[in-house]
């Protein structure tokens, strides 16, 4: 394999006029030896993504824009690989931006580990008050569990990475994203790649970072689709579920149980009381340093994360999000 072989960089973009134009700058700024393609695939939102990507492809001619018609992301990524001329796919999202030295240790790790996928860590960093609230929240166990993506660990094989550097025959072999799976498309290609055979490495030192929800509504419906569509995968990949997962669900029927039992039984008022202490104590703890107009906030944040994700995966319809045997 050359060890800086040419790579193209493929960007699903909906309503990203604020972060686009340093998304792609932090793409562009890469010190890497090889040739660099851009791909930016643009839905038809509410704002003007698709004339800024537009004027960022009249002035650098490596980076060509797709539009996406429906506006839905797995269909976006499809057309970029598609419109990718290169074998090395590296997957960035209109409001992530890459680190310093990213793509090349990238293909190192690719060179190195010989893995169908590599990635690394979601860096959460947030601008506002709210968004750092939020920012502290995901890269602490206690808002997302042991996952590595979001909170770091050792390098080695994983079951996902966020975002991710594939070779594209693996992208190929596994039939690229799925469009019925309008959220976790990353993690449903994942489980095909690693169920045929495939690697998927996590990297510590890859980190991309991140601009979180900026609202508390905002937050609750992207938390609400990710349990929503993470029971459509357990459902449709059986044995690809586990306790991380079913915390949520687990905690917001409890909640739930005790307010409800509790106008019976009062003793049960114990349970949302034990919950609201956790998350207060707990969100606390985990802000030290931020200051107090962010520290006042995570628990907020942390509840909104659980509660909404909990919802989303119990009152998830997988038969009807993606019906079974439905291979269209």
């Amino acid at each position: 394999m050359d060890p800086t072989p040419p790579v193209s960089v493929i960007m699903p973009l909906l309503n990203e006029e604020r972060h686009l134009e340093d998304a792609v700058a932090a793409v562009v700024a890469q010190d890497y030896p090889g040739e660099i393609q851009v791909v930016l695939a643009v839905g038809p939102g509410h704002d003007d993504t698709l004339g800024v990507a537009r004027r960022l492809a009249d002035r650098d001619s490596r980076i060509t824009v797709v539009e996406n018609p429906t506006g839905r992301t797995p269909e976006a990524l499809n057309l970029a690989v598609d419109a990718a001329k290169h074998d090395i796919i590296v997957r960035v999202d209109g409001h992530g931006f890459l680190s310093t030295g990213y793509i090349e240790h990238a293909v190192r790790v690719l060179h190195e580990t010989n893995a169908a996928n590599v990635g690394g860590v979601m860096r959460a960093e947030g601008v506002t008050d709210f968004e750092k609230a939020v920012a502290t929240a995901m890269t602490s166990p206690l808002g997302v569990g042991g996952a590595r993506f979001h909170t770091g660990g050792e390098p080695g094989p994983a079951d996902t990475v966020y975002l991710g550097v594939f070779r594209r025959e693996w992208l190929t072999a596994a039939g690229g994203y799925d469009p019925r799976f309008t959220r976790a498309q990353d993690w449903e290609l994942n489980y095909r790649i690693r169920q045929a055979g495939g690697v998927v490495w996590f990297d510590p030192a890859l980190t991309v970072e991140y601009r979180p929800r900026p609202t508390l509504r905002a937050l609750s419906r992207q938390y609400r689709d990710y349990g929503r569509w993470r029971r459509v995968v357990a459902a449709r990949h059986k044995g690809s579920i586990n306790a991380r997962y079913l915390a949520p669900p687990t905690a917001l029927a409890a909640v739930a149980a005790g307010v409800v039992g509790g106008l019976l039984w009062r003793p049960l008022w114990a349970v949302p009381a034990a919950y609201a202490a956790g998350v207060g104590v707990g969100g606390v703890a985990i802000s030290r340093g931020q200051g107090a107009r962010v520290a006042v906030r995570v628990p907020a944040v942390l509840a909104t994360m659980h509660m909404s994700w909990g919802w989303g995966f119990l009152t998830s319809r997988p038969d009807q999000l993606v019906p079974e045997g439905d291979e269209s």
